[in-house]
């Protein structure tokens, strides 16, 4: 790779003499590339020469740079003439070349080069592409550190996707030839974070650029799974307190504040304020944390555009083919939550609807049933920007289908058997466990509720009480007696379960019976962009809650009270029994907690949140 003066071989022109026109300078090119490809083998002395000069130097002077630039201008004149059979080494050299390591006059050429090339021959196309792409990230990330870096990446990734489109108005089919080299390309989970990054900026930069249009359909996708990947990575194991059948304890939040980030964030429960601490200095939530920044970034900008309708069915149909069932999947979910709060009324109502289609159509398996209802209850019940009447109307079709089931099913309770009603049940519970209040408070609303057959679904013999959550359970029924829901006076008695055998039954070896996806976004900067749209239990005003505040739809508010009940004693006593379905719920856990009645009255309230949301399973 050694240098070649020009003076050495006046038989290759210089390129600062008056006496060569550029079409001179193509023909001796030409004759060049034309050395090696006769029968004779000819003289190859021009074309090692040529080859030469495309060599990858440290450092270029001014003449060197001259040079270099004429000699990729003439290629780019004779580009037809390039066979990749006999120029091998010439396409090589110019391969090793980097848009960074260059000034705007070399960049200039080069892409002329690859723009000619591509439009020479097909056989091309995607050797160039690849060429474009692998600029999408500097060769060392150093250079970005210098005085000019900034610039530099401006005038590097303004040119590549300007070649691209160029590449893409000559040659209708490349953007379908782009897309996979994209996606193939793409950094691994284990790569760098400063490398993914720059890497997905270009993706997004694609999809909302000229051939958008075109490569959407697999850009973001591609981004998802990268996210889905980045996010099972994340291991809860060294803080999950299991027992030897892999139950996992439920933190009840404190009344008391716990600061953490410098106050940053709400009233956190001991749990969650663990998890919180253990994700950081973590690369791989660094890394899924940053690129989530940038989706939501991105869907900002859709929104802006008038786009973000068309973009939210692309991560629609993402999220059916890979988020739904990944159940270890702990917060790339909230792309969806997100895109559906900037556009509340089309994508957020749409979302829901979705959900409740996948859950209600018997035409997919079971275990998609249950993901799908297990979504849609956390999603009404987190999404505060969703409005009352859509949680009741929701509600009422949830109801419907359990009434329906009922009806269609005399048999008595088996928890594996009908592992799709008991999630449908659980999800009224929950919901309810959010909304109640917010819903009671509106005079059409409560009636709409107050006429649903709830109670008829809690006395037939499958006997979902005894199934679903026993913490869910009894939140509902303690709030569903305050507000007077059920024509019986009777309460129900529990113990302070999370869990039973029996939901573990129904909820299967995926425990969807645990599966509660919009818990909080641990996530340090997403959680910013979250935060908003966001409902935590410790805002959620209950039916028994002494203050009469306003409430708005959402079901949140705004104010941190607290949620101690003055009356829980007479609502919660340890002779009362269940009347609904007959059966002391304090007989169905194996390692019951021996707390007083006084201490359940401090403690029992909905949690913020079941760490983690996910399930033992693999994806």
């Amino acid at each position: 790779m050694g240098k070649v003066l020009m003076s050495e071989n006046q038989e290759f022109p210089e390129t600062e003499s008056d006496d060569f026109t550029d079409s001179q300078l193509i023909y001796h090119v030409r004759d060049a590339l034309a050395s090696v490809t006769s029968v004779d083998g000819g003289d190859r002395e021009n074309y090692d020469e040529l080859v030469g000069y495309l060599h990858p130097k440290k450092y270029l002077n001014p003449h060197e740079i001259a040079l270099l630039v004429t000699t990729l201008k003439a290629l780019s004149g004779a580009a037809s003439y390039i066979d990749s059979s006999y120029h091998e080494a010439l396409l090589f050299a110019v391969s090793r070349m980097s848009l960074w390591n260059y000034g705007t006059d070399v960049m200039d050429a080069l892409l002329e080069l690859i723009i000619s090339l591509a439009a020479s021959n097909g056989k091309y196309i995607d050797w160039c592409l690849e060429m474009l792409v692998k600029n999408f990230v500097p060769p060392y990330f150093d250079i970005l550190k210098h005085e000019n870096g900034i610039d530099k990446k401006n005038n590097v990734l303004s040119r590549v996707h300007a070649a691209l489109k160029d590449i893409a108005d000559l040659v209708p089919l490349a953007p379908l030839r782009l897309s996979p080299i994209v996606v193939q390309r793409m950094p691994s989970v284990f790569s760098k974070e400063p490398e993914i990054v720059a890497y997905v900026e270009n993706m997004l930069r694609l999809e909302s650029g000229a051939i958008g249009e075109i490569v959407s359909g697999t850009m973001l996708p591609a981004l998802v799974d990268r996210l889905i990947e980045l996010d099972v990575e994340i291991g809860w194991d060294g803080l999950l307190q299991e027992d030897a059948k892999g139950m996992f304890e439920m933190e009840l939040e404190d009344d008391a504040d716990i600061e953490y980030d410098d106050a940053k964030y709400d009233t956190l429960s001991s749990s969650e304020l663990l998890f919180r601490k253990s994700l950081q200095g973590n690369l791989v939530v660094e890394k899924l944390d940053s690129l989530m920044v940038l989706t939501f970034l991105h869907l900002e900008s859709c929104q802006s555009s008038g786009r973000l309708a068309e973009v939210f069915n692309v991560l629609l149909g993402s999220f059916r083919r890979t988020i739904l069932n990944a159940y270890k999947s702990k917060f790339t979910q909230f792309v969806m939550f997100y895109a559906s709060a900037l556009d509340p009324e089309e994508c957020g109502v749409k979302f829901a609807k979705v959900l409740l289609e996948m859950f209600v159509s018997d035409v997919n398996p079971p275990i998609t049933r249950m993901s799908a209802v297990a979504y849609l209850a956390s999603y009404l019940s987190r999404a505060k920007f969703i409005s009352a009447a859509l949680v009741a109307s929701i509600l009422q079709s949830l109801v419907g289908w359990c009434i329906d089931y009922c009806n269609s099913h005399d048999f008595d309770m088996n928890p594996r058997a009908h592992q799709v009603f008991y999630s449908a049940c659980q999800a009224i519970m929950y919901v309810l466990c959010f909304r109640l209040r917010s819903l009671m408070d509106i005079p059409r609303l409560k009636y709409q509720i107050q006429k649903m057959p709830i109670e008829s679904i809690l006395k037939h013999k499958l006997c979902p009480l005894k199934v679903c959550l026993p913490t869910i359970v009894e939140e509902f029924l303690r709030q569903a007696k305050a507000a007077q829901l059920f024509m019986t006076s009777e309460s129900f008695v529990f113990n302070d379960l999370l869990e039973s055998d029996l939901s573990r039954a129904f909820g299967g070896m995926d425990r969807l019976d645990m599966f509660f996806p919009f818990d909080p976004c641990l996530l340090k900067k997403s959680e910013s962009y979250i935060k908003p749209h966001f409902v935590r239990w410790s805002k959620v005003k209950t039916t028994y809650d002494s203050d009469n505040g306003d409430l708005s739809d959402s079901g949140s508010d705004v104010s941190d009270d607290d949620f101690g009940d003055g009356d829980a004693e007479e609502m919660i006593d340890d002779d009362m029994m269940v009347n609904i379905v007959g059966i002391d719920l304090n007989r169905m856990s194996i390692t019951p907690k021996n707390r007083s009645f006084r201490q359940l009255e401090q403690s029992t309230r909905m949690p913020a949140s079941i760490r983690p949301s996910t399930t033992p399973g693999s994806l």
